[in-house]
């Protein structure tokens, strides 16, 4: 099975921006560190506009993604996370759909 790219979206509480940017940088890097992640770091967006949505893109490793979500210190970050976001516009809290790369344009 291929590496799956991730494109997470945060929909974030006005008042918890803070708390939220806290967790949120140091996300990719506890993945990269317990080696669920590969080697291309993540790319964050927030929208110009409030409330705050952020959305972050990061590729798992094969196996990467079920390991995350049963590893303490990933879950140390995902559970305070929840409270921060809320659901917006009909949208839920967070979502993360996972694609796979079908082609590739050249530069």
């Amino acid at each position: 099975m291929a590496n799956e790219t991730v494109i997470c979206t945060y929909r974030v509480r006005q008042d918890a921006e803070t708390e939220f940017t806290e967790l949120l940088g140091r996300h990719w890097q506890t993945l990269s560190e317990l080696g669920f992640v590969t080697s291309d770091e993540s790319l964050i967006f927030r929208t110009v506009e409030n409330p705050p949505t952020y959305v972050e893109i990061f590729t798992w490793v094969e196996g990467g993604f079920d390991r995350a979500h049963e590893h303490p210190a990933v879950l140390a970050i995902w559970e305070p996370m929840d409270p921060l976001l809320e659901e917006r516009d009909g949208l839920p809290k967070w979502d993360f759909p996972h694609y796979r790369r079908v082609m590739q344009t050249s530069q």
